[in-house]
């Protein structure tokens, strides 16, 4: 394949110019067969914006076609496609159970369940078709379900979010590209295989897991809903069952691997594996606040008032800042046209996230601005001082609002005292909210690092530190707060246990999180057989 990067075309341009600019480079009078492999937006020089290109272009004397051209942007590439790797000789015993159906559950059990391992999915929430209507309720007022919310249930945390796709990992492998076109496969547009921050929407998402699931069930997996891991059994350091819990009824069932794809939020099984022996450490991790602008301010700020401005999506944006004292703060899981979502998990404490559709055309957008949160700051070294900590503040928040998410003028919180009413931005939230003193609610170091982070980002973004912005609180699962110990083949201190994913501080976001399920998948593969069946 002859690839040609850097091609630019106005946002107006069209296919046709694209077309043209590719036969151009290559000395062709005639289209060639030819992929986008990636898209981003330049808008360095606004109002003129423009599109760049890197194509892909499939021609049967490529070699003859390139001694002919001297351009440092245009070389021959191949591609490399993921292929599941050879089974080992051990005969696996047990199906591998797999706990938690987040990215990197599913797409562990979707490895496995391709390889013959015919693996069984718990998760503790709710099918996605019937949690997306439990979620929707509870927005409107019903009590919390502590079991299925927006972060437990089919999917994870990452359905009830942005649908971002984009990762800083690495990936030589293929399994980036396999995940989306997984997603392709399953019902969204092919522009994530190509656009340099690709994103689906929770509206695409849901029918996505849904297309995951039914074809995990089809390769001979095999779900159990509503079913949460309460316990397991460990004998000479190795797993050899675990207590299921369904609808109030336990089942103890043999097992010798188990994939804790648990998500950043199942505080409960922290504990218990913690008590079982598994190594594990606190670790740093961010937390902070939800901050709302109009989507129009943010257009206006990222592409200007021209004409091709016109022509894009709701703009994102991505921003960073070390204050005077040290630490990061920066804008995580920009959701551009979104809302924000109250996503708690635990009777009498708030927490926020964000959320967008597909069509990215909710009047505001909206950004968690974190701040880096140190061991130091714990009040202890325990393992888990990290959720300690977070329950703390979101138990703050769940009392300033007495349950409801709590929402502070800017210009309010610079200044710590609770807000009254509201100014030019009204909150597009989904569940109840109220207005209050998110700033009081905080620790010190966490309010004057926001502070000092939003308006160092109004050099970048004018009217970002706008007096009427709205912040929200709190904004507390950016990350998980605690790495499970695993070693270089995927396995704890525990034989037959496997730490994987975002809740074991292996991964962050949908992408990332499905590499490692794929990567944990595979380590199991490679030393075990397909289980045995009779014929």
């Amino acid at each position: 394949m002859i690839e040609i990067r850097g091609i630019k075309i106005s946002v107006t341009g069209g296919k046709g110019k694209l077309e043209q600019q590719i036969m151009k480079r290559l000395h062709l009078k005639a289209v060639p067969e030819y992929k986008i492999l990636r898209r981003s937006i330049d808008a360095r020089k606004k109002p003129d914006i423009f599109y760049v290109y890197h194509i892909g272009v499939i021609l049967p004397d490529e070699e003859k076609i390139m001694s002919r051209i001297n351009d440092k942007n245009i070389m021959l590439t191949k591609r490399t496609d993921y292929r599941i790797p050879e089974h080992g000789m051990e005969v696996i015993k047990h199906h591998p159970l797999i706990i938690g159906s987040g990215p990197a559950g599913l797409f562990c059990a979707l490895m496995l369940a391709k390889a013959g391992y015919a693996p069984i999915i718990v998760e503790r929430g709710h099918c996605v078709e019937e949690r997306v209507a439990e979620v929707n309720e509870f927005f409107l007022g019903k009590p919390l379900n502590t079991e299925c919310n927006v972060q437990f249930g089919e999917g994870g945390a990452g359905t009830f979010s942005d649908g971002k796709l984009n990762t800083q990992v690495k990936d030589k492998y293929g399994r980036l590209r396999y995940v989306l076109e997984e997603f392709v496969k399953h019902g969204a547009k092919e522009e994530i295989l190509y656009d340099s921050k690709p994103h689906i929407g929770t509206d695409v998402l849901v029918k996505i897991v849904k297309g995951i699931r039914e074809e995990i069930e089809a390769c001979g997996g095999r779900f159990l809903f509503d079913t949460k891991a309460a316990d397991i059994q460990v004998k000479n350091d190795c797993i050899t069952g675990v207590k299921l819990l369904h609808k109030g009824y336990a089942t103890w069932v043999e097992c010798s691997q188990v994939v804790f794809a648990i998500g950043h939020s199942a505080r409960d099984t922290f504990s218990m594996l913690y008590d079982k022996g598994f190594s594990m450490q606190a670790k740093d991790f961010a937390m902070g606040v939800r901050i709302e602008h109009p989507a129009s301010w943010i257009q206006k700020a990222m592409y200007g008032e021209g004409p091709a401005a016109r022509h894009l999506p709701a703009a994102p944006y991505k921003v960073t800042h070390q204050a005077n004292d040290g630490r990061g703060v920066y804008s995580f899981c920009m959701c551009p046209g979104g809302y924000v979502v109250n996503a708690s998990s635990e009777e009498e404490h708030i927490a926020v996230n964000g959320m967008s559709y597909s069509g990215r055309n909710g009047i505001n957008s909206n950004s968690a601005i974190v701040v880096t949160v140190r061991q130091s700051d714990f009040e202890s070294s325990h393992p888990l001082a990290g959720i300690a900590f977070q329950r703390k503040l979101e138990h703050q928040i769940y009392r300033e609002g007495r349950g409801k998410v709590v929402v502070q003028r800017f210009g309010d919180f610079k200044i710590k005292t609770g807000s009254k009413t509201l100014g030019e931005v009204t909150p597009q939230i989904k569940g109840g909210y109220t207005l209050g003193n998110i700033a009081e609610c905080l620790p010190d170091f966490m309010t004057d690092d926001i502070i000092e982070g939003i308006q160092a980002f109004e050099r970048f973004i004018p009217g970002f530190a706008h007096e009427d912005a709205v912040l929200s609180g709190v904004e507390s699962r950016s990350s998980s707060p605690v790495r499970i110990h695993r070693d270089e083949g995927f396995l704890s201190n525990i034989k037959g246990g496997y730490p994987c994913g975002e809740g074991a501080g292996y991964a962050g976001g949908i992408m990332s999180a499905a590499m490692d399920g794929m990567k944990t998948a595979e380590a199991i593969i490679r030393q075990y057989s397909p289980i045995e069946t009779d014929s």
